[in-house]
Order: structure tokens, then sequence, then C-alpha cells
């Protein structure tokens, strides 16, 4: 019986297998397995651990009410992924932090959206969505790339990366931004449907845990993520220069995917289900928080730990977030999607991932 109930659970979250990770990347340290043990380890562990923070969260959305459940969303719905980069910050694997958001932005409105309409497409032709909402979805993030972006192209006339102009200017850039999400947070509990938040109303409806557990669970996988994080972003070195992988790479391929592969199945399994608009939100709310909450947090918290983070990005990573945002654009704007528009998105994301890789 006991054994019965285990399966069932694990088909209902198949990325609870890779819970066992976790302690073995405790022993992997412990035990001196060597640090590309720990890395590969702590990685799969994280996985289950960020899933865990959103069905938590999700639980807690249904009992709070769909106002506080959008706020609880667009706060802890890349919880994961702030720690793991909080760490790096304090490692000082400052580009790595940076490489993170621009893969955390063109990773979703890319590979997840592509995957998404792809193999939706597949299974059921030509899928539509609210065009209106797309719309302002995409000039929303739009005005969060901007936001990004132009702090890279001015400070060359300002003066160089870590002076003290290009520092209040990150800053500044940061105050707005914040301010910005703030207000989207407010519409929102004026009643408005919330564009920061992952997932909309309707997925608030049933509670998968009690909010005392969930509430529990929560604290649990937190925590977990925190160990798993100081001990992957401890291996980075090592991995670096063993295996021969750029810290960009890692920063802007693996570390979106680790942190978010949770809300990325989430995304892809509604799709298939033929709830498009659903996968869209999740895909394009979590690349505009990225973008609004999480990048000015990371400066302001960057701050105080003594490692300042400036919002000044290399010219691949503006390309990336340029090309990610003309053509998630063009292919989201008629509310309408089908399976070659997913092929195109995941091509430029398999083009541009091919290129970072090859970087030294």
């Amino acid at each position: 019986m006991k054994m019965k109930a285990l399966t069932q659970y694990i088909r209902r979250n198949p990325l609870s297998v890779f819970l066992v990770a976790f302690p073995l990347a405790l022993l992997a340290e412990w035990l001196h397995w060597g640090s590309i043990w720990v890395f590969f380890l702590s990685a799969l562990g994280v996985v289950p651990m960020a899933g865990y923070i959103g069905s938590a969260t999700e639980s807690l959305a249904a009992y709070t009410g769909p106002k506080i459940g959008g706020l609880l969303n667009a706060t802890l719905g890349n919880a994961a992924e702030l720690i793991i980069t909080l760490m790096a910050i304090k490692a000082g694997y400052l580009e790595l932090v940076k490489a993170s958001i621009t893969g955390s932005i063109i990773g979703n409105i890319l590979f997840v959206l592509g995957l998404s309409m792809l193999l939706g497409g597949i299974k059921n032709g030509l899928q539509v969505f609210d065009r209106r909402q797309a719309g302002n979805h995409c000039i929303l993030l739009t005005l969060s790339v901007l936001a990004l972006t132009i702090p890279s192209l001015f400070s060359h006339s300002i003066g160089e990366e870590g002076s003290v102009k290009v520092e209040i200017l990150s800053l500044g850039v940061a105050v707005v931004m914040i301010v910005l999400y703030v207000l989207g947070i407010i519409y929102s509990l004026k009643g408005f449907d919330n564009p920061l938040s992952h997932k909309p109303d309707l997925d608030h409806g049933k509670a998968e845990y009690k909010a005392s557990t969930a509430i529990i669970i929560l604290a649990l996988a937190t925590f977990g993520v925190v160990i798993l994080s100081e001990l992957l972003v401890g291996a980075v070195e090592v991995v670096v220069s063993s295996l021969g992988i750029s810290e960009f790479f890692l920063g802007i391929i693996l570390i979106p995917i680790v942190g978010n592969v949770a809300e990325h199945l989430v995304a892809v399994q509604v799709a298939i289900r033929n709830k498009m608009e659903l996968s869209v939100e999740i895909a394009v709310s979590s690349s505009i928080q990225i973008a609004l909450f999480v990048a000015p947090l990371l400066v302001f918290i960057s701050l105080l730990m003594g490692n300042p983070l400036t919002l000044i990005f290399n010219q691949f990573e503006l390309i990336a977030l340029g090309a990610g945002i003309i053509i998630a654009a063009l292919v989201a704007w008629d509310g309408e999607s089908n399976w070659l528009e997913g092929a195109s998105l995941v091509a430029v994301y398999s083009i541009l991932s091919l290129s970072f890789f090859l970087m030294p």
C-alpha cells in the first residue's frame, strides 16, 4: 500500500526523484569525492527544492485568495535562483550573476515559450491566447529589458565599470525598476490582472497542501536550496578549470535551468493540455519578474554584501536580450501560436547556447 502511494506521488511530482541528490551532494562534500561531483549533485538537488517552493507557494495562494496569492507568486516565484545568485555574489562571481539574469530572461521567452508552443502545437494544432494581455506583457518585457540595456550603453560615456558614476547609474535604474515593480503589485491588489504574477487567478483554485504544511515545506525547501547553493557555488572554480566550461556559460545556461526547471515543466505541460494562455503567462511573467525585481534587488543586496553589482552587461548578453525580445514579441503579438513558431524560438535559443558554449 505504501509503495503504491509512493508511486502515485512520484507520478504527480516526477522531480521528487532527484531528492536523493541532496544527501549525495552532502556526502560528496564531506567525503571529498571531488568538486565536479559536488557541483552536479548540488545542481540536481536544487531542482526538486525549487519545485517544492513553487508548489508550497501555490498552496498558500489558494488559502490567501487571488490578490495576496498573486503577490506571493510574484515575490517567491524565482526564490531558488535568487538564493543561488546571492551565494555567487558572496563568492565574488559577479559575471556569473549577470549572465544568469540574461539567461533567465532568454531561457523563458525563447526556450520555455518555444518548447511550449512546439509541443502544444504538435498536440493541439493552432493555439490561441489573449492577444491584448500578450501585447501588454510584450510592452512591459521590452521596457524591462531596455532598463537593463540603457546602463550598459551609457556607461562607456560616463566612466569605467566600477566607477562611482556607473554605480550611481546602476542604483538609480534599479530604484526605477523596483518602483515599477511595486506599481505592478499595487495594480494587481486593486483588483486588476497582475502582469507580474507567474500564474493568473484561475490557477489558485485547489491547494495541494494544508496551509501549515505548505509553510513548513516552503521553509525546509528554502533552507535546502541555501545549503545546496553554497556547495554549488563553491565548486564553480574547479568545474570551470577542469571541464573547460566558461563561468559565463554556467551562468547564462545552467543556473537558470536548474533554478526554474519545475516552473518550465508546468509551462510545457499546460501548453500540451491546450492552456496556451497560462503557458504564455508563466514564461513571460517570469522574465518580467527577473528583470524588474530580481536584478535590481541583487544590485542593492550586493552593495550591502560588499561586492557591488552593476547593471552593465557585455555585448553578447545585449545581443541575446535584443534578439529574444524581438522574436518573442513577433510570435506572441497576434495571440496565436503553432508548432513552427515554437520551433523557431527553440532554434534561436539553441544557436545562442552553442555560441555561448564555444566562448572562452
